[in-house]
């Protein structure tokens, strides 16, 4: 058998069970059991959404910290953010400061809640000295088109009469003008990019209120009130900033936060497993392996639409790597994963509740993957 057979091991986290890092790690122990010659590459994934920040700071050996913020209705919550090991590179999930989990279904109200906690987490990275920032904006509760944000990093949003808007969506409707002159000047010398997997523009039937905003405690009431003061948003960013924003594919991202992060923060929207592919280096690691292992908690059909699976298995594709991938679910029409990854596997030992297959999922992995790695020892003996 070769001695250098190398597999990359690239999985997004399985969401409630194991992060991306902990999902390599039982892989390798499976590999390994079965096959103790063949070399594996971790490299923990995600696709911008929860477990981003995770996965990028187990890529580039950083440090996960956490502050505490002012949460999406002003009670102070504790939130996390990562710093890369180099130290340039700041990463965030706005949902950790101003995310739906923060807030009880019956106390969702947009017209109230705020990113001011999100500007927050920004500020304390630039405080860690960072050149760039990664920000992920799934998962939102808010609806204010990142004027917290602006209000956290120094920016001043005024009505008519020169008075101070107070949190959240509901008060945009009053502005008249923005005044920018105390505004985190750091940011000027930071690179920021936006993990955003949505197209919808700030206003409109499409727009952050109509689609998200019922989501976040919306009633079709609200939801009128919120699209006219993004609009109000919108047009005083025309014309006191030059920028215009209502339309741009992306701007209604996260309740509007995407187009706050795009005018203030000069950021641009990319879609999240691009990110975090061209981050962990991730294209140069599969040159070099012979197979590609990807997975996740759930696979269907709708894994071919940015999630981390598909997206690992097209880079592998351009190479010409084999590619397996492992869920603890196997859902409905998964043929159409097949142009992209070469076989699926479900981890699952037998039939348990919920519960007991997410306290097994690091178990039930490693063992899949030591079957998988037994039965290509039967096949392939003289490259393996």
């Amino acid at each position: 058998m070769k001695k250098d057979f190398v597999i990359l091991l690239a999985p997004d986290s399985f969401k409630e069970s194991m992060t991306a890092k902990e999902a390599c790690e039982a892989m390798e122990r499976g590999i390994k059991k079965a096959n103790s010659r063949i070399a594996c590459v971790q490299v923990p994934m995600a696709d911008g959404g929860e477990g981003t920040m995770q996965s990028l700071i187990d890529a580039t050996s950083g440090k996960k910290y956490t502050a505490r913020v002012t949460g999406p209705l002003g009670r102070e919550v504790e939130a996390s953010y990562g710093i890369s090991g180099d130290g340039a590179t700041g990463v965030i999930e706005m949902a950790s400061a101003s995310g739906i989990h923060l807030v009880r279904p019956e106390e969702r109200n947009p017209l109230i809640t705020t990113t001011y906690g999100t500007g927050q987490l920004i500020k304390t990275c630039l405080d860690h000295g960072v050149k760039k920032l990664l920000i992920g904006i799934g998962g939102s509760v808010t609806n204010d088109g990142g004027a917290g944000v602006v209000q956290a990093l120094g920016g001043r949003l005024l009505d008519c009469n020169g008075s101070e808007l107070g949190y959240g969506g509901g008060e945009l409707g009053r502005l008249a003008r923005i005044d920018l002159t105390n505004f985190d000047q750091r940011l000027q010398e930071v690179t920021v990019e936006v993990a955003c997997d949505v197209s919808n523009p700030l206003c409109g039937p499409q727009g952050a209120s109509a689609v998200f905003g019922p989501q976040k405690g919306a009633t079709p009431e609200m939801v009128g009130i919120l699209d006219s003061n993004l609009r109000n948003y919108a047009n005083v960013i025309k014309a006191e900033l030059h920028q215009d924003i209502a339309d741009v594919p992306g701007a209604g991202a996260a309740g509007g936060l995407g187009a706050g992060l795009m005018v203030f923060l000069n950021g641009s929207l990319k879609k999240g497993i691009d990110i975090v592919i061209e981050y962990t280096g991730l294209e140069a690691k599969i040159k070099n392996a012979d197979m590609v292992w990807t997975g996740e908690g759930s696979l269907d059909s709708q894994t071919r639409y940015g999630k981390t699976p598909y997206g690992v298995a097209a880079i592998a594709k351009k190479y010409d790597k084999p590619v397996v991938a492992f869920a603890g679910r196997v859902g409905e029409d998964i043929e159409v994963l097949y142009e992209k990854i070469d076989a699926l596997f479900g981890i699952m030992q037998g039939v348990s509740s919920l519960e007991e297959a997410l306290a097994q999922g690091q178990r039930n992995l490693e063992r899949a993957s030591e079957n998988a790695v037994r039965l290509m020892n039967l096949f392939h003996q003289e490259q393996i």
